[in-house]
């Protein structure tokens, strides 16, 4: 039994491990969203500077730009509020896995903790059972 068990808390481990690589991985996707809504928005100022030192030629392009800017951002930022629900989600789940896995750790201690102390016992009763032989032989001999 003892070694089924240790079966599972490797298993669980595992699964634990493979939801923080999850987590991991979703969390650096919506750091890189994020960045590139920073970005969307440093090349917008940059070409609102370059509107206004040129405004003929970026009276053309610029709304052009803006635009798909915009529109960029918007999907960007839908994309992040849709990562958010399943970061949500994998940290529910990573919860759960860890969870499970304490149950298990639990069971396991306390398995072990009951063996230690029936084998304290039986010591015990071997040490007893030494002593009040030991006193026999003496109050035989006396």
């Amino acid at each position: 039994m003892a070694a089924n068990i240790k079966n599972l808390i490797r298993l669980h481990e595992w699964n634990v491990d493979e939801k923080r690589r999850k987590l991991g991985e979703l969390l650096r996707l919506q750091g890189e969203l994020e960045d590139q809504i920073k970005q969307l928005e440093e090349d917008l100022v940059k070409q609102q500077a370059a509107a206004a030192a040129d405004p003929t030629l970026a009276g053309l392009t610029y709304g052009v730009f803006a635009e798909q800017v915009i529109k960029r951002r918007e999907n960007l930022e839908d994309s992040v509020r849709q990562m958010e629900i399943v970061i949500g989600h994998a940290q529910d789940e990573l919860s759960d896995a860890y969870q499970e896995l304490k149950k298990y750790e639990t069971v396991d201690r306390n398995r072990q903790r009951r063996y230690e102390l029936e084998q304290n016992r039986r010591e015990q009763i071997q040490l007893d059972e030494i002593a009040l032989n030991q006193h026999r032989r003496k109050r035989a001999s006396a």
